[in-house]
């Protein structure tokens, strides 16, 4: 009887052990924390070229506002679609090619000759943005089993952004003077080839295990992103003078029509895009809550103190600039307090009182912003100081909420919130203004009538915004509680 030949056995590749510091990951978040900068830093970099922008490209100031909102526009509208693909096809695999794609729409920035074709890389930067943000925080949560692990590289990836976020302005307004307003864009090609290496070194590809198997549900990636896109530009078209009455308000119920679809829709098919049981989660359902009351609170005061500093107290603009530092200061230098406060309240308590932070912040301003300026910088201190504790641990929290290859939808579950309260934040504040300040309201200083006006402005919108920001803390802590007392 022949002997059957020997098989050679071939072992397995040990299962890759989770870093146990921050210092062993440090490729990795070296990567994702470029990424991250990309995100923050873009608009704030463009924003002081657009100027130029205009006189060379010939750009009326509407179009001009399409090359800021087409990237927002498509990279909120994308997000949650990508984020769920990435989710089923790999994080690191979307991550990649979302760097490849951010290069390239970069570089082709160089042969821009028209305003359109600007609006058209921008919108192509909104869909690199829209497969990379969401996944710099998911996989840097997915990187560690701790979740004090996951909160401290969170917040470096975070602390890098708002740096960036700060020196955005600055940087732009230094490399202007020495470049055309193209190097501006083109810079991103090198850090997203830089974020491309590091990220392809290390962090790991996404094991088959770890990955969501079920189809993707394409109608309902349809109806989700119409609604987000939606409900992003009605707020443009609630605070642009131009626009129809109407207008504004059909867009909003277009956004409405198309949520409640998609709501329909999940409900009903057997692999939802987005499964709404998920969402009902305590811990999704509480940092959600608080998500959007801190995007809601801290776009609607920024907006106001922008324009009370400016025009109703003549500031400068330099002069308004150094008005808003302690917020600058807190949000970057405020990473500090999020491991103490973390360690000594727990994830869930860090972040209900974070938000609280936020909506008392807001409040002060709306009660005593009027009396002098320390009390506006007062208010500016305690909404960062509430948002950059906020803005980490309760998107922690509802990524914590969902199962191990839902991650990257959780983060953009999260930024979506964030997103989309913003815009609302901005939209309370520009209608309140249309309807009772008189006049021009964006003709230099203000006349003494529309000063006294744009007070009843900041009771009234920032009443209106403190009053929903509050209901939905008390959304979040009632459904974090539900969950503390259910685990």
């Amino acid at each position: 009887m022949r002997a059957q030949p020997r098989v050679p056995v071939v072992p397995l590749p040990a299962p890759r052990r989770p870093p146990r510091s921050l210092r062993e990951a440090r490729v990795a978040l070296l990567g994702l924390s470029a990424v991250f900068l990309v995100e923050m830093l873009d608009n704030a970099v463009l924003t002081v070229a657009l100027p130029t922008i205009g006189r060379e490209l010939h750009a009326s100031a509407a179009t001009l506002q399409l090359v800021t909102s087409s990237y927002a526009v498509v990279f909120g509208g994308l997000m949650l679609t990508l984020s769920a693909l990435a989710d089923r096809v790999g994080r690191r695999r979307v991550m990649l090619a979302g760097l490849v794609l951010l290069a390239a729409a970069a570089l082709a920035t160089g042969a821009v000759t028209t305003i359109w074709q600007l609006v058209a890389v921008r919108a192509v930067m909104g869909v690199a943005a829209a497969m990379t943000t969401p996944g710099s925080l998911a996989l840097a949560f997915r990187l560690f089993d701790a979740d004090e692990l996951r909160v401290r590289a969170t917040t470096v990836i975070s602390t890098v952004g708002l740096v960036g976020l700060a020196l955005g302005p600055t940087v732009g307004g230094l490399l202007l003077a020495v470049a055309p307003w193209q190097a501006l864009l083109i810079v991103n090609a090198p850090v997203a080839a830089l974020a491309f290496v590091c990220i392809r070194r290390g962090v790991a590809a996404d094991a088959l295990a770890d990955l969501h198997r079920s189809p993707a549900d394409a109608p309902a990636g349809v109806l989700g992103t119409a609604a987000v896109v939606l409900a992003l530009v009605a707020p443009v078209l609630f605070t642009e003078a131009g626009a129809p009455a109407w207008l504004p308000w059909a867009v909003t119920g277009g956004a409405l029509a198309a949520a409640a679809a998609f709501v329909v829709r999940e409900r009903s098919t057997p692999h939802p895009l987005l499964d709404l049981r998920l969402v009902a989660h305590p811990l999704v359902s509480s940092g959600l809550a608080f998500k959007a009351a801190t995007g809601l609170a801290t776009a609607g005061l920024g907006f106001l103190v922008t324009l009370q500093l400016q025009l109703a107290w003549g500031w400068s603009p330099a002069r308004a600039a150094v008005g808003t530092l302690p917020q600058v200061v807190v949000l970057i230098g405020g990473g500090f307090l999020i491991r103490p406060v973390m360690r000594r309240l727990g994830l869930e308590r860090a972040a209900s009182l974070s938000a609280l932070t936020v909506v008392l912040g807001l409040l002060t301003y709306v009660v005593l912003g009027g009396r002098g300026y320390a009390w506006v910088a007062l208010a500016l201190v305690l909404v960062a100081a509430g948002m950059r504790v906020n803005g980490v641990v309760a998107g922690t929290n509802v990524m914590r909420g969902l199962p191990a290859d839902r991650t990257t939808t959780g983060a953009a579950l999260a930024d979506t919130a964030a997103q989309v309260a913003t815009a609302a934040g901005v939209a309370v504040g520009g209608t309140f203004l249309a309807a009772l300040v008189t006049g021009d309201v964006s003709a230099g200083a203000w006349t003494p009538q529309q000063v006294a006006q744009f007070g009843g402005v900041v009771h009234a919108a920032g009443g209106t915004l403190t009053l929903v920001a509050g209901v939905l803390v008390t959304v979040g802590l009632v459904r974090a509680r539900q969950g503390s007392a259910g685990g």
